[in-house]
């Protein structure tokens, strides 16, 4: 380095701050984050959000969705569960999940500084008990978010909550989906109900919002394969968990893409679509999963596709001495929220 080279660079930021920055994208993140050129809001502070999003708590309940073009909503609920229960607590647990984003590298956006993103809080339940009524309430609060306009993401909760969304969302047009997850969830009824965790895409199906011929399965294995024929029966693109390690995630993206198409697609990923060495705090967890990472890459790979909405289920906080599983469905939350910017940015 020359002095004058130091010099210019001295000129330049020997008395610059944090916030003192000129990339435009950098710059959205500065006004977000700084109250002036070297004073941020502490991450540990206020009130917990997802996404550290601003709250509009009452938008629901006034059916005001003005300015808000995804909302995110906690669907605290796993009444469907067939082996660990502890889901109903994953929107807490992710919500308390500090200094994800806001600023996506991969893709240069800042999601909060380009749409309208509002935690608009969890669906209210009026029984603690029964699944059915629950499912009902689920739906119920996402067909005004849906006439709005609005593309929401949620957190769970168990994989049962993801059918009264797709039944809102789909309701006009089937939708397409991207799944990413140990298990493909197409089994049938189990021991008197036809609403659990293990069978919401074959509702979804059979009901007419979820179109089978646009569904990606990514991740399959464990041993409940003998449930899962409905997937194949119906012309869903299922890749196991042995399949992806092999073929990678470049050819699985190009799989994906080729399946969802330019048609309204859902995103839904299971946390136990990693392997427990990544999240251990899942009510199935299944050995031989993804890594956090190619999860990651996976979901960045679909941006240009019309995301419409999407998912992050079935974190159970208590089974998670260290907090891992959290903070990678906080994560994966931040993903899909930028997918459907993308989407919502093409218009």
């Amino acid at each position: 380095m020359t002095n004058e080279e130091l010099e210019r660079l001295r000129a330049k930021f020997g008395a610059a701050s944090a916030g003192d920055v000129q990339d435009p994208n950098f710059r959205k993140v500065v006004d977000l984050l700084f109250e002036d050129k070297d004073r941020r809001s502490k991450p540990y502070g206020g009130i917990s959000t997802f996404l550290d999003a601003p709250m509009r708590l009452e938008a629901h309940e006034k059916g005001d969705f003005s300015g808000i073009d995804i909302p995110l909503i906690g669907v605290p609920m796993d009444l469907g569960v067939t082996h660990r229960p502890g889901s109903r607590l994953g929107p807490r647990a992710v919500r308390q999940v500090e200094r994800i984003g806001p600023y996506h590298h991969v893709h240069k956006i800042v999601p909060l500084a380009e749409c309208g993103v509002f935690d608009i809080g969890d669906v209210p339940f009026r029984s603690r008990f029964s699944l059915e009524q629950s499912h009902e309430d689920i739906e119920a609060f996402y067909h005004p978010l849906v006439k709005a306009g609005c593309r929401p993401v949620s957190v769970g909760g168990d994989h049962s909550m993801t059918l009264p969304i797709l039944k809102a969302i789909g309701a006009k047009r089937p939708v397409g989906m991207l799944h990413i997850d140990a298990h493909c969830d197409t089994s049938g009824p189990y021991e008197g109900t036809r609403f659990h965790h293990g069978g919401p895409f074959r509702e979804a199906v059979l009901t007419g919002v979820l179109d089978p011929k646009r569904v990606i399965q990514i991740g399959i294995r464990g041993n409940a394969e003998y449930l899962w024929e409905f997937s194949y029966e119906t012309g869903m693109t299922v890749i196991h968990a042995e399949e992806f390690h092999r073929i990678g995630v470049e050819e699985t993206i190009r799989r994906a893409l080729a399946v969802l198409g330019d048609g309204p697609t859902y995103v839904s990923l299971d946390i136990d679509s990693l392997d427990p060495a990544f999240a251990p705090g899942t009510g199935t967890p299944e050995i031989g999963g993804l890594s956090s990472r190619e999860a990651m890459a996976l979901l960045r790979g679909a941006a240009g596709l019309d995301i419409v909405g999407g998912d992050v289920v079935e974190v159970a906080p208590q089974y998670d001495a260290t907090t891992n599983t959290a903070q990678a469905g906080a994560q994966m939350l931040f993903e899909i929220v930028s997918l459907v910017t993308l989407a919502l940015k093409r218009g």
